[in-house]
């Protein structure tokens, strides 16, 4: 697996062979066996905090390394890293406050109808955990990112497939977690990284791995997602794959801050070379003169920008091949020309714009991820003509709306709007922009399919719950049920018992 250099197309360095099916197999069971080690949470909160010190002690290499490989830039992957390091902490004080654990007891009741027996309920490790790292983020999204450390969290070993864009940033951040292991007593084979597409294959059919973690293209991940359906004993796979991440634009809001908008949006669809999975893909903008005000503002605003990189040649090449397919469609317009830049290794920003009534099945293309600087503006005529639009589109990760403060006041059309969006997504904005997902513990990273393949988030503390099953106990004697479902509740749970929370 060589390190390549995205200014460049040049390979840098060689880092590591890629895994063939028996080292698949050695760092599964590696992983497997280190399930005892990381059951006790105290050593576990230790780990993750451990592993955070690690890397922000590498953490000028790491981040050399990682722009070397992504073209990123220092500055966007020196917030990564801290994000990195913020979220291990996270999941540390998550696993040491206990809720996740979900505790429920309920003592036995011989006056109910029928009587109820004693029951107790909490949550357990699902085992190991398969973790597929994604392009656009190669700190928070991939080795040591939320997937591998929610699940280390709820006690499951994790092997990680790197991502062939970042071998070297991978190989250095795997270090740092097996280190940070070490620091806290446990065995380095809790996390280990694998490379290589056969490995990714491999990976998800091992008979050992209960459950996996995927960022990706929609092609990739339904791949993956089948494979882990079709075992003879299927598992759970949380992917992320594509999203649209729909805007609406109030034709009241449009009327009161048409360029603050439009250069808002320009700056969202921009950041990062367009390359974030919450990026705006389709913005509905009234037809007249205030949405016209809007299109100028957000179409210097392209022009205006720097053309930067994207990750490798590959998704430079589909981005390209996308405009170019998204141009040759009838009653499309290009305003902003998006594509090649000056020195043959960037990209441009830019725009399309069709009329909704014009909007029809020979360009379901456009209802499509396009990863990269470019958005689709769609004019509506009226509500009808957004409702109709909306009907077009599969589920996304996010879903924007831009409101007046009148309309934000408290408007029932602005709420029944609100209500519709939430049915195609998993977070709803209002008078924001979806780019930057926080992490925190009411945060929600998932949406409707293709967005993703479950209903679970990969951001957040609720992350966790993702590597859990639940397992209740029935009539069983004090001595014999685990601490963390007696009735002295040794270990100082938050629980909930005969229906009172604790």
């Amino acid at each position: 697996m060589w390190s390549v250099d995205p200014r460049t197309g040049k390979q840098r360095e060689r880092v590591a062979d890629e895994a063939t099916a028996a080292d698949v197999d050695a760092a599964v069971r590696a992983a497997h066996q280190t399930l005892p080690a990381l059951a006790d949470r105290g050593t576990r909160v230790a780990f993750l905090r451990a592993a955070a010190k690690r890397l922000e002690a590498d953490g000028e290499r790491i981040v050399a390394t990682a722009d070397a490989e992504s073209a990123l830039g220092g500055t966007r992957l020196t917030g990564e890293l801290a994000r990195t390091t913020g979220q291990l902490r996270a999941f540390a004080d998550e696993v040491e406050d206990g809720g996740y654990l979900d505790v429920i007891i309920d003592h036995a009741d011989p006056a109910l109808t029928p009587p109820r027996p004693d029951l107790r309920r909490y949550k357990l490790p699902l085992g190991v955990v398969a973790v597929y790292a994604a392009s656009n983020f190669p700190l928070a999204f991939s080795v040591p990112g939320g997937d591998t450390a929610s699940a280390l969290a709820a006690g499951c070993p994790v092997v990680v497939k790197a991502h062939p864009d970042h071998p070297a940033t991978s190989a250095l951040c795997a270090a740092a977690l097996r280190a940070g292991a070490a620091d806290a007593g446990l065995p380095e084979d809790v996390v280990s990284v694998v490379h290589g597409f056969d490995a990714g294959v491999e990976l998800v059919r091992h008979p050992l791995v209960s459950a996996a973690g995927f960022t990706g293209s929609v092609k990739g991940g339904r791949a993956l997602f089948d494979a882990a359906a079709a075992r003879p004993r299927p598992i759970p796979f949380h992917g992320e794959l594509g999203s649209l991440n729909p805007v609406v634009v109030t034709r009241e809001a449009v009327a009161e801050r048409a360029e603050q908008i439009g250069e808002g949006l320009g700056g969202s669809m921009t950041l990062g070379t367009g390359q974030f999975c919450v990026k705006p893909g389709l913005v509905l903008v009234p037809e007249g003169a205030d949405g016209d005000r809007m299109l100028d503002k957000l179409a210097g605003t392209l022009r205006a920008a720097t053309p930067g990189h994207l990750l490798d040649d590959r998704m430079r090449d589909a981005f390209l091949s996308g405009v170019t397919e998204r141009s040759a469609l009838r009653q499309v317009e290009a305003p902003v020309a998006a594509g090649a830049g000056e020195d043959e290794r960037t990209v441009r920003a830019g725009l399309f714009t069709i009329r909704a009534a014009e909007l029809g099945e020979e360009h379901a293309l456009l209802l499509e991820e396009c990863f990269g600087p470019v958005s689709v503006v769609v004019r509506y005529a009226d509500e009808a003509e957004i409702e109709s639009v909306l009907d077009k589109m599969d589920g996304s990760l996010t879903a924007t709306v831009h409101l007046s403060s009148a309309e934000a006041a408290g408007d029932a059309d602005a709420a029944a709007l609100l209500s519709r969006l939430t049915g195609i997504a998993g977070r709803v904005l209002v008078n924001g922009w979806p780019t930057g997902v926080a992490v925190a513990p009411a945060q929600h990273h998932g949406g409707p399919y293709p967005a993703t393949t479950s209903t679970s988030t990969s951001v957040g503390a609720t992350a966790i719950e993702r590597w859990l099953r639940p397992v209740a106990f029935q009539g069983t004697p004090e001595a014999l049920l685990p601490e963390e479902l007696r009735d002295a509740n040794p270990l100082g749970l938050p629980r909930r018992v005969d229906g009172v929370r604790e």
